[in-house]
This record gives C-alpha cells, sequence and structure tokens, in this order.
C-alpha cells in the first residue's frame, strides 16, 4: 500500500489503528464538502483543487447544526478555507482556526488528520491538538 502526499499534518504520527476507511478519493468531488462518520463521529470532509482532503467536525458551534460539509470552500492567500452555510464564519481547513467569527467570538472547529492511501481517504479518530493548546 502507499501513501500520497494529500493528507492534513501530522498524518505521520498517528498510528495505524487509529485510522478509519471512509470512502475512495474519487467519490469526493473537488471544492465541495461531504459528511462521514469517523468512529459515530460526524465529520466534513473537503477535497480541494489540488486533491489535498481535510477533515473538520461537522458540527457549527455557532448554528448549533451539523451542516460544515454544505459549507462554502475557498481560501485566504494560501489558507484553504471553508465558510459555514449559516453564518458565515469562515475556517482554516487545515487546523480548525477560526478565521473570521463575523463579529463574534472565535470559536475553533476540531480538525482531524487525514491520509490517502491507494486513493483510499482515511481519517484519524483523535482530532488533532486544538490551534493555540499548548
Amino acid at each position: 500500500m502507499t501513501s500520497t502526499p494529500t493528507t492534513t499534518p501530522p498524518a505521520a504520527q498517528v498510528p495505524d489503528a487509529a485510522w478509519e476507511e471512509v470512502c475512495h478519493l474519487d467519490h469526493l468531488p473537488r471544492e465541495r464538502g461531504a459528511a462521514a462518520l469517523v468512529d459515530g463521529v460526524q465529520v466534513a470532509l473537503f477535497r480541494t483543487h489540488d486533491d489535498a482532503v481535510h477533515a473538520l467536525q461537522q458540527y457549527d458551534p455557532y448554528s448549533g447544526a451539523h451542516v460544515m460539509s454544505r459549507g462554502i470552500v475557498g481560501s485566504r492567500g494560501h489558507v484553504p478555507t471553508v465558510a459555514s452555510p449559516m453564518y458565515k464564519q469562515v475556517f482554516d481547513l487545515r487546523t480548525g482556526a477560526c478565521l473570521d467569527p463575523v463579529g463574534r467570538e472565535p470559536v475553533h472547529l476540531a480538525a482531524y488528520p487525514v491520509e490517502v492511501r491507494d486513493g483510499v481517504v482515511l481519517v484519524s479518530r483523535e482530532p488533532l491538538p486544538a490551534p493555540g493548546a499548548p
């Protein structure tokens, strides 16, 4: 099995047992999101124009709904982003950091390591440390 470099770092630090197969890369449309269950937790998957795949929590903390996979994929400079489909807060797809809270207190999303092996998307059951966490 070979790995392709379309991952959210730091995938190399995730033990093999912590990965869950989610879908084939070809099933994820570019520049759009899709919802998945990873270890019983709703996760929003995003495939960007460069075939990088990112995973964030599906729950939107501003609206209280599980809708992040319906968000608008874009970028701010070199940072891939998603805007909430409800109130348009903008999040970094790589870390879940809230980049624009639209006048409210910033709340970050959980981000999950992602790896693509032989065209299969794997997501870690454990999220990355929260932005700004020690």
